[in-house]
């Protein structure tokens, strides 16, 4: 494992104090490679989303209205289940 040394306003190294203490981490390293890893997740998630986005209307058949708002409803369960995993919420109703 390599090192970096990163500089931080002292108002932004308050803030991720306070996360830590709330978000029970045990030290800088652990939130700053925290949030280092959920940031290339997100730029992944991204780049997934645009590819999906390009191939929004080329589906050789028609679904119908209601298998649309079944799939939507999946897709938030899963959604709403991943911020409750990544924030540490307990399960929504």
């Amino acid at each position: 494992m390599e090192s970096v040394t990163v500089k931080f306003q002292e108002n932004v190294l308050k803030k991720i104090d306070e996360s830590i203490a709330f978000n029970n981490f045990n030290s800088r390293t652990e939130f700053i490679r925290e949030a280092v890893r959920d940031k290339l997740s997100e730029l992944t998630r991204d780049e997934l989303i645009e590819k999906f986005l390009a191939l929004r209307g080329k589906a050789k058949i028609k679904t119908r209205p209601e298998d649309d708002r079944k799939r939507k409803l999946e897709a938030s369960k899963e959604f709403f289940a991943e911020l409750d995993k990544r924030f540490n919420r307990s399960s929504r109703v």
